[in-house]
């Protein structure tokens, strides 16, 4: 996955929570546009409504984490595997694949280069959208970027990104598949773990080293 790709992702958690949050009876466009404003300011500013931001990615997580469908995101990524997991096996999971996405695309917020996110429009069925848009990178190139987000509690909710027409959820959702049917669970559960503490050892390493 391309530097710009992660940007816009972690993007799109900002958006959405600084847009549920300000406005929760909004229409999903309307949020995403008025909220857009506050990600470039963080991003090129490191500001957020004129408050300095301290820590970019510390306020990222506390975001994703109010404001993400980890849930609804985990089941859909581990598809029929889900069911076959026990209660605990299951939170257990949500906690590790959030973990890894938040690490993954918290490590490309450093790489925004100035690319332009473009909302095209959007379309509406019940407690369901999607808020279409296009990343316009420094080159010209323009990439669609679809928000998938879901109305509960008065809130917009992301459960998907899509990208160039594919799925983020889906694309784990099949390397997933894979594991568990060649390896078992067990093999996917200790790559999880095993990817979030090598990038976490990576974050705490000294420069240089």
């Amino acid at each position: 996955m391309t530097k710009w790709i992660g940007i816009a992702i972690s993007a799109a958690w900002l958006i959405m929570a600084q847009a549920a949050a300000a406005a929760p009876t909004a229409g999903p466009t309307e949020s995403v546009e008025t909220a857009i404003v506050q990600v470039l300011s963080i991003l090129n500013g490191g500001e957020a409504s004129g408050t300095p931001v301290a820590d970019r990615s510390a306020q990222v997580r506390r975001i994703a984490r109010e404001l993400f469908d980890f849930d609804e995101i985990s089941r859909h990524a581990l598809g029929r595997h889900w069911q076959s997991l026990t209660t605990a096996e299951q939170a257990e999971f949500v906690t590790l694949f959030r973990d890894l996405l938040e690490r993954s695309y918290m490590s490309h917020l450093d790489g925004y280069a100035g690319e332009r996110i473009t909302f095209v429009g959007e379309t509406v069925d019940g407690d369901l959208a999607t808020v279409r848009s296009k990343v316009v990178t420094k080159r010209g190139t323009e990439i669609p970027l679809d928000y998938r987000v879901r109305a509960r509690d008065e809130r917009w909710l992301v459960y998907d990104v899509q990208i160039g027409g594919m799925s983020f959820v889906s694309s784990y959702r099949s390397q997933f598949d894979r594991v568990i049917r060649t390896e078992g669970y067990g093999a996917l559960r200790g790559r999880l773990q095993k990817k979030s503490l090598d990038t976490a050892l990576a974050e705490r390493r000294p420069e240089g080293m």
